[in-house]
């Protein structure tokens, strides 16, 4: 009897054993299915709005139309949108060396970006001159390859690339000037200058927040670098803004001081724990509404 009873409950354990083993296959064979089938889109909103918003306003400011300034946003889009295939690429050839899930999903994803890449390069080198060719070209392919390389080595929140990031994503004003009159007009510098200088310093500002946060949840004192830096960017804004209105351009001095209004704001509330405690996904939709009150007093200023 007892035998029979040992035999019942080792029966009972090798079932449990079978029922774990295919729920935690058929869980991995899911996960295997969903990596297979990822979406390779960008996933960083902030990065998107940098791109897209000047893109936007240099449209809006150039006051005309063409076929290729829609094929600036489509080249600019797949631009950034080809990274994260590639840097996944890159990292299984050389560094893991080893199929993974995803990787399928990736090539496709890879190869459709670089297609539609190829295709609105084709539009702008018709209508572009050979100077704008070479020049954004040549500053596409090495600022492609060093993000790669930069998101590769795990690299990627470093300030200075991200402030050069900012640098170049806001240059698709420039871009889409081209596209639209065929050369750079003054104000689009400007244009470029001025949304560069408010998304170097929205940088900054996001990188001393989360350094707060990490020292409260360390219950430490705050000690981040780039407080001060986001601090001197803040001035920066603000000379600009007296400049611009010594000049009388009433809009963009406006747009400055909203800016520094904004950004001063923020490091005032770093300064308290519920505050710091807000999800990032609410500090991102405020930094991206302030971007985008900035850019539209942008474009009444220089209209």
């Amino acid at each position: 009897m007892l035998n029979l009873a040992w035999h019942d409950r080792r029966a009972s354990w090798v079932h449990w054993s079978v029922n774990v083993k295919a729920s935690t296959e058929a869980s991995a064979s899911e996960s295997g299915e969903q990596q297979r089938k990822k979406v390779f889109l960008p996933r960083e909103h902030g990065a998107t709005a940098m791109l897209i918003t000047p893109i936007v306003c240099a449209a809006i400011l150039a006051r005309q139309w063409r076929w290729a300034e829609v094929a600036t946003l489509t080249a600019a889009f797949a631009a950034l949108a080809i990274k994260d295939p590639m840097v996944l690429l890159v990292r299984q050839r050389f560094i893991r060396k080893q199929q993974r899930p995803e990787a399928a999903a990736a090539g496709r994803w890879f190869a459709g970006w670089l297609t539609l890449l190829v295709a609105s390069g084709l539009v702008l080198l018709r209508a572009w001159p050979t100077y704008a060719v070479i020049a954004l070209g040549t500053g596409l392919l090495l600022f492609s390859a060093l993000a790669v390389l930069v998101n590769v080595k795990n690299k990627q929140r470093s300030t200075l690339f991200q402030i050069a990031s900012a640098l170049a994503l806001t240059s698709t004003s420039l871009a889409t000037c081209i596209s639209a009159l065929g050369f750079i007009t003054e104000w689009c510098w400007w244009l470029w200058i001025l949304l560069a200088m408010q998304a170097t310093a929205g940088i900054l500002v996001v990188h001393a927040r989360l350094d707060a946060r990490i020292a409260l949840r360390r219950n430490a004192p705050v000690n981040s670098p780039f407080r001060g830096a986001a601090q001197m960017a803040i001035v920066v804004l603000l000379c600009a803004a007296v400049a611009a209105a010594v000049l009388r351009r009433g809009w963009i001095a406006t747009a400055l001081v909203v800016a520094v209004i904004g950004y001063s704001y923020d490091l005032r509330c770093q300064k308290s724990a519920s505050s710091l405690q807000l999800p990032l996904k609410k500090v991102g939709q405020r930094a991206l509404a302030l971007s985008s009150l900035y850019a539209l007093l942008l474009i009444l200023g220089i209209w």
